[in-house]
This record gives C-alpha cells, structure tokens and sequence, in this order.
C-alpha cells in the first residue's frame, strides 16, 4: 500500500499531524518506510524575531501558527502537540462554547476517547500559561472557550 500525503500546501491541520506522527511511528517500528517524493531543497533561515506590534501588550500570548511557537512577551512556551492544537483551536473560535467530545473530534480527530482526557490538557495548558490571565474558561455543564479578556494573536505564517 502507498500513502502520498501532499504536506506544502498549507499548514498541518490537527487530523493530518496525527496522521503524519502515526505514520512517523509505523516507520520507526519498521512496518513501513517513509519516502519524499521528490527531494526537497534546503535552505539556510535566519530566525529573527519580528517586532510586536505598537498596539500589542507584553502580557498578549502570539500563537505563531506556521511554525507551531507559542511566545508571551519574550518568553516562549513549551507546548505539547496537542496542547498547541488546542490552544490554537480556542483562539481561531473565540467566543463559541464547546463540549468535550467537540473538542475531542476538534483537536483529537477522534471522539473515541474518555471526554475527561480534555479536562487533563486544559489543566496542563492553564498551568504552562500561568495563572495571571486566564485563557481557558470552563462554561460549567458544558465545556471550554476561550476566555473573553484573554489577549491573543495567531499569526498563520510564522
């Protein structure tokens, strides 16, 4: 069987990351070999920091899409995949509730897990952002959004 995944044209939505790190592991056990269809150039990239923005305040979290950062000030924050997905996900639907098993088929790709598994993430993502602006509000009975006064910018091509 052959897998030809076209992954330039835009960036990894969560179902397709999943794919490519199952992918990645069936590799790595030696069930299977990844090759690149055609060779892919290199190129030497400089990182350079853009500036914030005049407007922009220091407490505001950047989530830099692109290249899958999550930055406060200058401080950058270690995110798990799926913590970044969700985070990410939050802050692309502002003001919208959603359940856990939404979120699960959301940011997971799938909906057949236990619905607490969401309740672990935004506790780990709450605790790696501090707890001097809440971003991760729980609507009780129902399930998660991000909060109204959190500050937060995506950039998609960074």
């Amino acid at each position: 069987m052959t897998i030809t995944l076209d992954l330039a044209a835009a960036p990894l939505t969560p179902r397709l990351a999943r794919l490519v790190d199952l992918l990645g592991e069936l590799a790595e056990a030696g069930e299977g070999v990844v090759r690149l269809a055609e060779p892919v150039p290199v190129r030497a990239v400089t990182a350079v920091p853009a500036p914030a923005p005049a407007d922009e305040h220091s407490d505001t979290l950047r989530i830099l899409a692109g290249s899958r950062v999550v930055r406060q000030g200058d401080r950058e924050i270690p995110l798990t995949r799926i913590e970044f997905d969700l985070l990410l996900f939050l802050a692309e639907h502002p003001h919208r509730v959603f359940t856990r098993l939404q979120l699960l088929g959301s940011v997971w790709g799938y909906e057949h897990a236990v619905a607490r598994t969401v309740d672990v993430h935004v506790r780990r993502l709450r605790a790696k952002l501090g707890a001097d602006t809440p971003l991760v509000t729980t609507v009780y009975g129902v399930g998660y959004r991000l909060a109204d006064e959190a500050r937060v910018r995506v950039d998609r091509f960074r």
